[in-house]
């Protein structure tokens, strides 16, 4: 695997892991007093009125996160022909929800660029290293 190759990996998995966090804030501890400012809901009525929804939302951000963190494992284990499709879907749905949150408002910039900016790199020097190489 070249050199921009495992740099994309690092990122997948960064990003990854980024994404298990989000799903323990969403899934698990939505309705703390820390997470409801984190994700602005006012109110403790707010918040354990939107847990399910919520709970559903950070499921599909483990999913992703295992999907990005499996590809790189199967790239690793030198199975990149199925590894690095993964990889890439994954990472590509992460940035593709950052890009949706971003386009709900100015407000969520500073959390799309948290979801998106791993991902990101990570598909940016995939694409580097399958085109370029060494």
């Amino acid at each position: 695997m070249t050199a921009l190759l495992v740099i994309s990996s690092v990122f997948a998995v960064l990003a990854g892991l980024v994404h298990v966090y989000i799903f323990f804030l969403e899934s698990i501890a939505w309705t703390s007093p820390r997470v409801r400012r984190i994700f602005s809901v006012e109110t403790e009525s707010d918040a354990l009125a939107t847990r399910s929804l919520a709970f559903n939302q950070g499921f599909y951000n483990l999913f992703l996160a295992i999907g990005a963190v499996l590809g790189v494992v199967l790239v690793a284990a030198g199975n990149g022909d199925v590894g690095w499709p993964i990889t890439v879907f994954a990472t590509a749905s992460m940035l593709g929800a950052a890009v949706v949150l971003l386009g709900t408002g100015r407000r969520y910039l500073r959390a799309a660029v948290a979801q998106g900016s791993l991902p990101f790199l990570a598909l940016l020097f995939a694409l580097l290293g399958s085109t370029f190489g060494g």
